[in-house]
């Protein structure tokens, strides 16, 4: 499945590129070899026909902006330059900054050269007199292909990123696995695996109840729901190295690791520390006020994204055999499908509601004032209890951590083609503006269910990418505020899922897994039972 998502990415988003480009060019949205009006001020004492460079301010009107441009911005535009005339045509190069404030159109054109603040063209002034402010003429750059030079641009830069965030995990992977291979050592995580037998039989049955990668998996999921997200990902790529062991097919995903990934995908979070940190940054008055509004959200993305992992298990797809299983069991998902939504609902409105009367008589400031806490003191409380009880065990602590710490950066290495991979693809996807098609389809759907088109983005970034999200949901506060019903729809949506695509990726490539199965599917139908768990609750307190 990955192999047609992947091409579909990028084939979407070239195809949206493109079409763009078109459109703008027959359209002459940036009128290339166009004049634009200014006025021009020299300073006193200058003659600029018999001066090699002067210093000058240019005005744009922005009566004459919108005119030109086709736009609406509400005050006058106004640079400065630094110019070298042709005496005989009182022309010269022009190069302009585009600051933030800048009109969006300009920083687009602006992006044609790499450098997002450059801006070139050419001015012509038609006088010459020192100290007067006189008339110009503006005729900037040829621009064309802006989308597709974006496309490059984004392409070229996630590849970057994706080696920066494999080499970035190496420090942390090499940490929390030797901490992971003292407990290991010292029985701990036997006694863990132990304590939760029940559960991961029902979850896992074809692992052992005392085999290593139990322990991995609840570590790691304790890191999820815990919020401490650098924790999680190595434990999460021990737990795949470990399944991966019992594996026959080397290069197919088990049932194991379908249903492990749909705990992952589902990213139930008692503390969404990250959305709670942005909404603080962002002058929330209640930044934690999502708290529960996130776990009821991760246990709907959860639970579903289990129950279809177990469900989907049932009926294996061999390969080309697709469109055969949606005519013989699509009818039937469907109707399951809905039951088993209805169910979560049911289940995750009473945790929610035993969570929130748990702490209701909590103010605001205490309830930050215990996430604080935990964030700051549960990876150190966690470290220091693991060696403590290893020493205690008479484990040789600092050889055990070495030896599994090791482990931590082959790893690492190994995930950097899966990543560059993955993320490639979403940055043509995103930079192309096939999120905008997708967004306009969706619309009817979205507006018959009472979705806000204004957190549409986040639910579509959500699954592609942790930083896009991240940018879209700080973009959404600042328009419509951090308290606002579609702030607080936009935060819980953050809270309630995870990156799936980043997950798959990330952890099918550290065991060389090239046939996902199900895995993908699962993941996306949990994103859609916590984006749909997410606003109804929402709904339910705030709209």
């Amino acid at each position: 499945m990955m192999n047609y998502v992947w091409a579909a990415l990028i084939f979407l988003g070239l195809a949206a590129a493109l079409s763009s480009d078109i459109i703008d060019s027959s359209t002459d949205k940036y009128k290339t070899g166009k004049p634009l009006s200014a006025v021009v001020s020299f300073p006193d004492s200058v003659t600029p026909v018999y001066t090699k460079n002067v210093e000058i301010k240019i005005k744009i009107a922005k009566t004459d902006f919108n005119k030109f441009y086709n736009e609406n911005i509400p005050e006058d535009l106004e640079f400065s330059a630094h110019l070298s005339f042709d005496k005989k045509t009182n022309k010269a190069p022009l190069y302009l900054i585009i600051g933030g404030d800048s009109p969006e159109i300009l920083k687009r054109m602006a992006k044609t050269n790499g450098k997002e603040e450059d801006l070139y063209g050419e001015i012509k002034i038609m006088g010459t007199k020192s100290g007067e402010v006189v008339g110009a003429e503006i005729v900037f750059e040829k621009i064309s292909f802006i989308k597709m030079k974006e496309v490059t641009n984004s392409a070229l830069s996630y590849a970057d990123t994706a080696v920066k965030i494999a080499l970035g995990l190496i420090g942390i992977m090499a940490m929390w696995l030797g901490i992971m291979k003292i407990a290991d050592e010292a029985g701990l995580i036997r006694i863990l695996a132990k304590a939760l037998t029940p559960v991961t039989r029902f979850l896992f049955p074809d692992v052992p109840s005392d085999h290593p990668a139990m322990g991995a998996i609840i570590m790691n999921w304790s890191a999820n729901f815990l919020g401490l997200s650098n924790a999680a990902t190595p434990f999460g790529l021990k737990a795949m190295e470990e399944l991966n062991s019992l594996n026959d097919k080397k290069d197919t995903a088990t049932n194991a690791m379908c249903t492990f990934l749909a705990l992952n995908t589902g990213g139930m979070t008692m503390i969404p520390a990250t959305a709670i940190a942005l909404r603080a940054a962002a002058g929330s008055a209640e930044p934690a006020i999502i708290i529960g509004t996130s776990i009821f959200g991760s246990t709907c993305a959860t639970i579903m994204g289990v129950l279809s992992a177990k469900l989907l298990e049932k009926f294996p797809m061999g390969k080309g055999g697709f469109a055969s299983w949606i005519k013989q069991y699509a009818k039937f998902f469907l109707i399951v499908a809905f039951v088993i939504l209805f169910f979560v609902i049911a289940f995750a409105t009473g945790l929610f509601a035993l969570v929130g009367g748990a702490f209701s008589f909590m103010s605001a400031e205490t309830v930050r004032l215990i996430i604080q806490i935990v964030a700051t003191l549960a990876i150190p409380l966690i470290i220091v209890s693991f060696v403590m009880y290893g020493f205690f065990r008479k484990v040789k602590v600092y050889e055990t951590f070495i030896e599994g710490a090791k482990e931590g950066f082959n790893v690492a290495v190994r995930i950097i083609p899966y990543l560059v991979g993955i993320l490639m693809a979403i940055a043509i996807f995103r930079a192309g503006g096939a999120m905008d098609w997708l967004i306009y389809v969706l619309r009817p759907f979205t507006d018959f269910i009472g979705f806000p088109v204004e957190a549409l983005p986040m639910a579509l970034m959500r699954p592609l990418s942790g930083s896009g999200s991240l940018g879209v949901m700080a973009e959404t506060m600042a328009v419509h505020g951090t308290d606002t019903f579609v702030g607080i729809l936009t935060s819980t949506l953050f809270g309630s899922s995870e990156t799936t695509f980043y997950v798959v990726a990330v952890y099918f490539g550290a065991v060389n897994i090239s046939k996902i199965r199900h895995a993908l599917a699962v993941g996306l139908i949990a994103d859609l039972a916590g984006t749909l768990g997410a606003l109804f609750v929402v709904k339910m307190l705030f709209g």
